[in-house]
């Protein structure tokens, strides 16, 4: 007799993508009453990105693809419904060993409140899933509630519609406690690799804790600091920067020669802007390699404060994952679990908070 696959012997397993509500109602989010956060243009473009194609086309092959993958999108908005639905269209759906389609392709839902934001759970895709799907997450009785649905973090978008009941009202979500957001430079890390959704990289759970929007440039082994794209991120009106540029540069001499010329080429245009540094995580899975790198980082803040630059900040990233639990932090040595993107997003929002003290956020 054939064996049962996992589905069939664990019903709990089964992902129900069917939407069956008889009084829904569908809106593309590229319409008001919706408001976008963190993608280019969405409203004008055919597809979601994350930077112009001029700029995404000039700096690489690869930051071309993965300008589609929708890392640090967000759709607010304010609703009474019982329940929010999705459906997307994908052009292709993004699989990796490494971490689950919920991580690699999924929406996932936040109500947005005084106290904070709360998880309401995760559009869950089935794993048969190739050009888009749709899903639903009820959330209880008719009440006004603010709402923010995370995009996917490697996973391109070419369309996303929320579900809602007929009878709904709708209005736009609510605002983020500053105007400008917070960019955000690096990795697969910083892309989000490998969080198990896409609200539990370390930059939406930053964002979630103190309020602030924020913009994901996290290139999947393709953030190497080309002049294209730090001349493009330096005429970004942002409220700090962060650094998070080491992984992807090829070797130690590369990181050499464009790490402190990124903060020059940065520092002619945003001599004000929050800078911070960050060195690797994943410091012992290559210790002498990370050691070289680290010194690296550390040299180009020793010359930022010798030139007498106070809003620079460096992060050491021996320490992240130092402590209870270490052991949990990665998936493979290198990329965070949650438990590791919970301790990132600790430590870099502890300096953030203390580099916009002064006049940058309201309190």
């Amino acid at each position: 007799m054939a064996d049962k696959t996992f589905v069939e012997v664990d019903k709990n397993m089964t992902v129900e993508t069917a939407i069956k509500e008889p009084d829904i109602r569908f809106y593309d989010v590229r319409q008001a009453p919706f408001d976008i956060y963190g993608l280019y243009c969405p409203q004008t473009e055919p597809e979601f990105k994350r930077l112009p194609d001029s700029i995404a086309e000039a700096t690489s092959p690869g930051v071309k693809r993965l300008n589609l993958q929708t890392a640090g999108g967000r759709v607010r908005f304010a609703t009474d419904s019982e329940y929010i639905a999705i459906k997307c269209v994908m052009p292709y759906v993004t699989r990796n060993a490494k971490f689950p389609l919920s991580g690699t392709s999924a929406f996932d839902l936040y109500e947005d409140t005084d106290g904070g934001s709360r998880y309401r759970g995760c559009f869950m895709p089935d794993v048969g899933i190739t050009d888009g799907y749709e899903s639903v997450i009820h959330v209880g009785g008719r009440k006004m509630r603010y709402y923010t649905v995370n995009f996917p973090n490697y996973n391109p978008v070419t369309t996303l519609y929320i579900g809602l009941q007929q009878s709904a009202a709708v209005t736009g979500g609510r605002r983020y406690r500053a105007d400008k957001p917070v960019v955000y430079y690096g990795n697969s890390i910083t892309q989000g690799g490998c969080s198990s959704h896409a609200g539990n990289c370390y930059e939406n759970i930053i964002a979630r804790h103190i309020d602030l929007d924020y913009i994901n440039l996290g290139f999947s082994g393709n953030g190497k600091a080309e002049e294209v794209i730090v001349d493009y991120m330096t005429g970004l009106d942002m409220l700090a920067f962060v650094c998070d540029y080491d992984h992807n540069a090829p070797n130690v001499e590369y990181l050499r020669n464009t790490h402190l010329r990124m903060y020059r080429q940065f520092r002619e245009k945003r001599p004000d802007v929050p800078y911070i540094m960050i060195s690797r995580p994943d410091f012992n899975l290559h210790y002498e390699s990370s050691i070289e790198r680290r010194d690296v980082v550390i040299d180009t803040y020793r010359y930022a404060r010798e030139a007498g630059d106070k809003r620079v900040y460096y992060i050491d990233g021996q320490g992240m994952f130092r402590g209870p639990d270490e052991d949990l932090c990665t998936v493979e040595g290198t990329h965070p679990t949650d438990v590791g993107f919970m301790k990132m997003a600790e430590t870099i929002e502890r300096v953030l908070v203390r580099a916009l003290r002064h006049g940058y956020i309201n309190d």
